[in-house]
């Protein structure tokens, strides 16, 4: 089986002490950032595509570019620094990098602990399994062996459906990997991650198909709408926003599109919020609404 997930992981080992793309910014840009090196944006790099990895000197995948075009627009470089996913947020914590990103998810939680940025994008979790299976409901994974990642937001939803075993991984190449092997019989991780796997590698027989559930007891995993966001410091909240504005700008003129387009981020279900705006008035103001495509 063709390993893809950790293309990415070997590109950022290999670049871990190389600063990539802008000029160093000004001294007193550099006042206004709290970071781990003047002038160097140091990224906390988990190894997924489309998320965010490093190659050939440059950031790739949906946030990986997004984050490089703001990097370059705020005349920071960018220094990859290859880590797991499990440790990813700690590190922003203790100053060893400066901002997570990949396939971030929202929380209020990870809002009380972290300066979130305006989102890159939307999404709805669902279950990965055998196409045969169809599974799309919480009722579909009761009594299952099913696999996730290592601290990710939903896993207490998880724990909670009857008679379901957990698996947890550190990576999806590893999950997957045991899902088409048959020691797990779902997985529910990364949207985009697990569409990409699957529209690589399509021997494997899989179908991921989002909840059709949407309970309001189960919003992490069922909810529609939720957000892609990049995390950092609460000490570093100057730059999420500079950071929140150069997103706002990819929004405006869509170019968020064009840069999906190049992971197969096609369906508009990336692209459009939930109904509820549930980020107003807990890590933003009231009025606060989140981002569209051409506004």
């Amino acid at each position: 089986m063709q390993t893809l997930m950790m293309t990415g992981m070997t590109a950022g080992a290999l670049a871990l002490l190389v600063a990539l793309g802008a000029p160093p910014a000004s001294a007193a840009d550099n006042a206004a950032y709290n970071l781990v090196e003047p002038g160097i944006l140091s990224v906390a790099i988990t190894g997924d595509m489309p998320g965010l990895v490093a190659r050939d000197r440059k950031l790739v995948g949906y946030d990986g570019e997004i984050l490089q075009i703001a990097a370059d627009r705020l005349g920071l470089a960018v220094k990859p620094v290859p880590m797991e996913w499990s440790g990813a947020i700690a590190a922003v914590q203790t100053g060893r990098v400066d901002i997570i990103g990949g396939n971030v998810a929202w929380t209020e939680q990870r809002a009380n602990t972290l300066s979130l940025t305006d989102p890159t994008g939307y999404f709805q979790n669902g279950i990965t399994s055998k196409t045969e299976n169809g599974w799309h409901t919480l009722a579909n994974l009761e009594g299952k062996a099913v696999g996730s990642m290592t601290g990710f937001s939903f896993l207490p939803e998880l724990r909670r459906i009857p008679g379901l075993e957990l698996s947890l991984y550190d990576s999806s190449d590893a999950a997957l990997r045991d899902l088409v092997a048959g020691r797990i019989q779902a997985l529910v991780g990364d949207p985009p991650v697990i569409d990409y796997a699957i529209s690589k590698n399509p021997a494997w027989g899989l179908a991921n198909l989002p909840f059709t559930d949407n309970k309001s007891d189960f919003p992490l995993l069922t909810g529609v709408g939720r957000q892609y966001v990049f995390g950092l410091s609460k000490e570093n909240k100057t730059l999420a926003d500079a950071i929140s504005a150069e997103i706002r700008k990819l929004w405006t003129n869509c170019e968020v599109k064009a840069i999906g387009s190049r992971y197969g981020n096609v369906s508009e279900t990336n692209y459009t919020p939930s109904a509820q705006n549930f980020r107003a008035g807990v890590d933003r103001p009231a009025d606060w609404k989140p981002p569209v495509c051409g506004q």
